[in-house]
């Protein structure tokens, strides 16, 4: 099966087209970027946020010459913001480096900032046509079920076992039209749940079609351990300001802004609870709660955030940066890029204090 997968794979690409809007710009440049948004982002969430981006940033001179809280403002809710971070400072490299040029070879595009082995195997095979196999979680799936590899995909003799394959069955003279090819048909047609197996042009030769185990592939060895953390974020209002902080810890949501935030072992359920773990430097001061929210929750890859927003109103008149805190109008409240559990908050509020 193997001497016919490639070609059996491209005629079914060929009579199941996908448009997606970066297919039609066939630039570096635009491949890169629709890449890096579609890491640990599904086409139709990603798509929108390309679009974003492009008309933003036509070219990579333009990402270069932005400023970090523009490109995070428009990645907002996207998550996983380091490949934001990570885009801004390749564009800035190359922008300054590379005289404004896109590596043209694998092992150069390899070296960026924020591109691993499945990212620079997408851009050389798209961009320029070299021979290079993508291997991604649509890859695995289709490999594993239609080959029958038990080979855990998290491991490191899985990784090698599933890029040899891959890279034994790419096409060297179609390289991009095959990757598409493969992922495409991952990702609509040997889907995760309800695969469409009836008119698989491999079902069959597929391994896991004939066992009847579609569900049991591709195989992993580890379960993720998630974590549950509690913050509590204070809004703290004086007159038409607000405090926020930038955070800057090696963290999530590293860069981010947020509320003053106090993370708690719990929950906290009133206003007594919650003066108890309030800052020296907030409790000297004459404040009132005007609301308390309901939890909001936001499930990252190994943790889970369950916040509070505490509404409070303060009557000492502040200015600058007090405790690393900064004051803004809250009417400008919402020109500052936040993690997607403020946002939400946010957009929750229909606005009244922004």
């Amino acid at each position: 099966m193997k001497d016919t997968f490639s070609e059996r794979l491209l005629d079914w690409h060929k009579e199941n087209p996908r448009p997606l809007p970066w297919k039609v710009r066939k630039d570096a440049y635009a491949i890169w970027l629709s890449e890096i948004i579609l890491q640990q982002t599904r086409v139709e969430q990603g798509t929108s946020y390309y679009l974003k981006f492009v008309e933003h940033f036509p070219t990579i001179q333009d990402l270069a010459a932005a400023s970090q809280d523009e490109v995070f403002k428009l990645w907002e809710g996207l998550g996983y913001y380091s490949r934001a971070r990570n885009l801004h400072v390749t564009a800035q490299f190359i922008s300054t480096e590379l005289d404004g040029q896109f590596p043209t070879t694998h092992d150069a595009i390899l070296q960026l900032k924020g591109v691993g082995p499945y990212t620079a195997a997408a851009i050389a095979s798209f961009a320029y046509n070299l021979p290079h196999a993508v291997v991604d979680g649509n890859v695995y799936r289709v490999l594993s079920r239609i080959f029958g590899i038990a080979t855990p995909i998290d491991t490191t003799a899985g990784k090698k076992e599933f890029t040899q394959l891959a890279q034994s069955l790419l096409d060297k003279e179609k390289a991009g039209a095959y990757n598409q090819a493969i992922m495409n048909f991952g990702a609509t047609h040997c889907a995760p749940r309800k695969p469409k197996c009836r008119t698989c042009p491999f079902r069959q030769d597929c391994k896991a079609h004939q066992e009847n185990a579609i569900d049991r592939y591709p195989l992993k060895s580890k379960k993720i351990k998630k974590r549950t953390r509690y913050f509590h974020y204070l809004l703290l209002n004086n007159e038409d300001s607000i405090w926020i902080e930038k955070r800057e810890a090696k963290d999530i949501w590293r860069d981010l802004y947020q509320f003053p935030m106090i993370e708690h072992t719990v929950l906290l359920e009133d206003k007594v609870a919650l003066e108890e773990i309030l800052p020296e430097w907030l409790k000297d001061m004459d404040w009132k709660v005007l609301k308390q929210s309901p939890p909001y929750r936001q499930l990252l890859t190994h943790q889970e955030i369950i916040a509070n927003f505490w509404e409070l109103s303060i009557s000492k008149k502040l200015t600058g940066i007090e405790n690393n805190y900064t004051f803004i109008q809250r009417s400008d409240t919402r020109k500052y890029p936040y993690p997607k559990i403020i946002d939400r908050y946010l957009n929750d509020q229909n606005l009244y204090l922004f």
